[in-house]
């Protein structure tokens, strides 16, 4: 893979091509020059390429060469539409609309042929691109004949299929070949064209009426826009087709200028405002594929760098699942052996009635902790670790806020006084992901949290862990509040909206989506030294139901014992230092209960290394 950054040469072919494009309509406007004669020397000026052959000849399989003709005679249809357009209605008003449809042409036709997944920043930026375009052209508000919407229509389909065809070209072949190809089939295509006894006789009439002056703008303007062709071509060359096409609206900024300079069309009220906008969103959404580009050129993450490996345990979770969970907890502790551990004090279950503290579970989970010299983190607060990620007890869920926030400190502070001596307690969790709407609890307020964190640090030193949610929290608040920050971490979730249309989705990210967003909130936060650890790393399925009632063959499919072990490749290579697998219990019962043991010996296998490469 070329680490050449794309979106810069993108950006600097579609300058080109923008200004290329006002120029066009300027000599279409004056009527010197044709849609027909345009398209023939548009195909025809791609015979330059053969000055490229000196720079990167090779031999190139038949099916490749005609893959990239095909992709060169679409390119060449597309252009002529795109004239034929120009003739009829404002350059501002053309593009806009071919530049969001052929780059959602483009996405389709790579998703089937190529097999094209954007990440998630390129999704985002993709969509700010193509919307911009259709807001442009609803603002105009003109009449546009159907001839008119079928040729841009055209247009946008031929780019599309030619950007895509393109690309296979290029993944075969190098670039000067790809390039070359591409522009023969063009060439063939309006060689063509002269077969037809009325397109010669057009083309001499268009010849005759030029004026000389108009035919020397026109050549140049063509060399111009070759630069720009190259350019793209380039662009998809390193990148992906459809995010090339998405940056074809940069060309509105361009024509807009122009446009008000050159062509002296004017713009007011509404649809100026509507430009303006415009110009806002399409900086916005290359933005966000500037992210996406940053991400992807990162260096890797240091794979010699040590890794220590914990976990999660849940009472509640076990029981839920059938188990003994005592039985469950020492096998976890004395068989899989993992560096760290985090526990939960449920508050519902350490004060079943009011001031009635039963620490009895959590206090043998401490001590087995501890004896097998492993450090804990304790989980206290209402919001806690497990569906339904709220433990409020039955006395006080009736309460005010301000009641209950009263109760809860209380408890909390119980908690910390009955461990603050126990050496094995390495930190304390207040709540968990606090300001994530997830669960039945209700999100917690930046002062209540202040509150709970004033209780804990009033009676020991320890550091405290806040959490927020990795692929959708914003870190910021749960990391200005913690001594240490901790994100969780899943691949593929059933999300709780478009989940019973879609099914489980992936997430549409990189391990350097999590880098980049610990160095942006890390600038924000201003604490360059804070610890950043992953707290909950996915290690079961994400089930609709609950996993004792899932079918087991659906459990395997939608997360093999394979699935786990990329997940935990995934996570190494997003550069933290501490990973607590989330599943244990599940590993457990897949062991005892189901006869798979696999889960349980790829987490035995990953905690017995003591650094992880």
């Amino acid at each position: 893979m070329i680490n050449i950054p794309w979106l810069p040469i993108a950006i600097a072919a579609q300058f080109i091509l923008g200004s290329a494009a006002v120029f066009d309509k300027l000599l279409l406007k004056k009527r010197s020059i044709d849609a027909l004669s345009y398209t023939f020397w548009f195909g025809f000026l791609g015979l330059f390429s053969l000055f490229l052959l000196p720079f990167g000849f090779q031999r190139t399989p038949v099916t490749i060469i005609a893959i990239g003709l095909v992709a060169g005679a679409l390119f060449v249809l597309a252009g002529f539409f795109q004239f034929r357009v120009l003739e009829k209605i404002e350059a501002s008003e053309t593009l806009p609309l071919i530049g969001s449809l052929s780059p959602v042409f483009t996405l389709i036709f790579s998703w089937y042929i190529l097999g094209t997944h954007l990440g998630l920043f390129d999704v985002i930026g993709f969509i700010f691109l193509i919307v911009t375009g259709y807001l442009l052209f609803l603002a105009e508000r003109h009449e546009i004949s159907r001839g008119i919407l079928f040729s841009i229509a055209l247009s946008s389909i031929f780019l599309a299929a030619s950007h895509v065809g393109v690309k296979l070209v290029f993944n075969e072949t190098n670039f000067i070949m790809g390039f070359f190809w591409a522009k023969m089939g063009g060439v063939l295509v309006v060689l063509l064209m002269l077969a037809s006894a009325k397109l010669r006789r057009n083309l001499l009439r268009s010849a005759e009426h030029t004026a000389a002056g108009n035919k020397v703008l026109y050549f140049a303007n063509r060399l111009y826009s070759s630069a720009g062709s190259i350019l793209v071509s380039a662009a998809i060359f390193l990148s992906e087709p459809a995010l090339v096409d998405a940056t074809q609206n940069i060309r509105y900024i361009v024509i807009f200028l122009f446009a008000w300079l050159l062509l002296h069309e004017r713009f007011r009220g509404r649809i100026l405002a509507f430009k303006l906008v415009a110009v806002v969103l399409i900086s916005f959404g290359l933005g966000w594929l500037t992210l996406g580009e940053y991400v992807r050129i990162l260096p890797p993450a240091n794979p010699d760098r040590p890794i220590v490996w914990g976990t999660t345990f849940s009472k509640y979770f076990a029981n839920e699942m059938g188990l003994d969970w005592r039985a469950a907890y020492k096998a976890i502790i004395n068989d899989l052996k993992p560096k760290k551990i985090r526990l939960i004090a449920n508050w519902n279950a350490i004060e079943r009635e009011q001031n009635l503290y039963d620490f009895a579970d959590l206090d043998w989970q401490v001590g087995e902790a501890a004896k097998n010299h492993i450090p804990i983190i304790l989980v206290v607060g209402e919001k806690a670790p497990r569906w339904p990620e709220c433990y409020i007890p039955d006395w006080a869920s009736s309460m005010s806020s301000e009641e209950k926030n009263l109760e809860l400190n209380s408890y909390i502070r119980e908690v910390i006084l009955r461990y603050r001596d126990s050496p094995a307690i390495e930190m304390w969790q207040v709540e968990n992901e606090p300001f994530l709407n997830f669960g039945e609890c209700r999100r917690r307020t930046v002062e209540e949290m202040q509150s709970e964190i004033a209780v804990v640090k009033a009676i020991d030193s320890r550091l405290v862990l806040i959490t927020d949610g990795g692929e959708l929290g914003l870190w910021k608040p749960a990391a200005n509040l913690g001594d240490v920050f901790g994100t969780t971490m899943y691949r593929r979730v059933y999300p709780k909206i478009i989940g019973p249309i879609f099914g489980l989705i992936d997430y549409p990210i990189t391990p350097n989506y999590f880098r980049l967003k610990e160095t942006v909130i890390r600038q924000f936060t201003n604490k360059p030294d804070q610890q950043y650890i992953v707290i909950e790393l996915q290690g079961e399925p994400w089930s609709p139901k609950y996993l004792n009632i899932t079918p087991i063959d659906w459990q395997l499919k939608n997360f093999s014992p394979q699935y786990f072990s990329e997940t935990i490749d995934f996570a190494k290579a997003t550069g933290f230092e501490t990973y607590y697998l989330w599943g244990a219990e599940w590993w457990y019962w897949m062991k005892e209960e189901q006869g798979h043991s696999e889960y349980w010996d790829i987490a035995r296998g990953l905690f017995a290394q003591p650094s992880q490469k």
